[in-house]
């Protein structure tokens, strides 16, 4: 138990120092178009490449083709939906006098924080189980997550430095986005016991790719082509697709 909560704490704790990394530097207009570019991507193929397919392929063989992906399809809207109404709660991104848009960046930057808020809490208790389950599975599980961890963090951290300059609240941010995944295994492992199963953790990784996708395309990827021009939001898309696909593919 203890060698399963230390690979999850670890795992979470590269969230922080994607986000370190992000708050070393100044960020500009059109490096925040690049920055939320790049987030819109990692979430859009987190979801659509791994957590999607992983609760498909979990409920296959109990519901079949179309029962799981009946399922699937439900829960991932049913986070859209959740997504939208959250959402009507932040603050509406208007442009400042000085025309630098952080009031976007800091709206962006708490849609991106909630978003893998939800993504991290589920995600930690997968990697706590699968390593009391089994020692290898799991390092393997956290070094993957570790992995995809670090653009996650750069993703909170940017945009909340560009909007507060402060870098530490910016690091302080993704920090505290990655303890959400020790903090979701213990809180799961100690208070729902049982009722975690793989059915329902793959349930909740369908609702949460739902609503990283709203996120995604909602919000990011609006407020990149509205920070800088067209072609820096558009490499900052693929180059977050790839990273992630990349990283998948590697790990998987």
């Amino acid at each position: 138990m203890l060698h399963a909560l230390t690979l999850t704490v670890l795992a979470g704790l590269s969230t922080g120092i994607g986000g370190l990394v992000a708050a070393l530097f100044r960020p500009g207009r059109r490096t925040m178009a690049l920055c939320s570019g790049f987030s819109a991507g990692v979430m859009l193929a987190m979801s659509l490449l791994d957590l999607l397919p992983h609760a498909l392929a979990g409920w296959r063989q109990a519901m079949g083709p179309a029962g799981a992906s009946l399922a699937v399809t439900s829960l991932a809207l049913l986070g859209m939906v959740l997504a939208a109404l959250l959402e009507q709660l932040l603050p509406e991104a208007k442009q400042e006098a000085t025309g630098e848009g952080r009031a976007a960046a800091l709206r962006g930057a708490l849609v991106t924080g909630l978003a893998l808020l939800a993504h991290n809490l589920p995600e930690g208790a997968l990697t706590l189980f699968a390593g009391v389950a089994d020692p290898a599975a799991g390092l393997r599980l956290s070094l993957a997550v570790g992995l995809h961890n670090l653009p996650e963090g750069m993703a909170v951290a940017a945009p909340l430095y560009y909007a507060t300059k402060s870098r530490a609240k910016a690091a302080s941010a993704a920090f505290a986005s990655g303890l959400a995944e020790p903090v979701g295994a213990v809180l799961a492992f100690g208070l729902l016991g049982s009722l975690l199963t793989p059915g329902f953790l793959n349930g909740m990784l369908a609702g949460v790719a739902g609503v990283m996708c709203w996120a995604a395309a909602f919000e990011l990827l609006p407020m990149a082509y509205r920070l800088g021009p067209a072609d820096k939001a558009a490499t900052g898309l693929a180059a977050g697709v790839l990273t992630m696909l990349l990283g998948i593919s590697v790990l998987s």
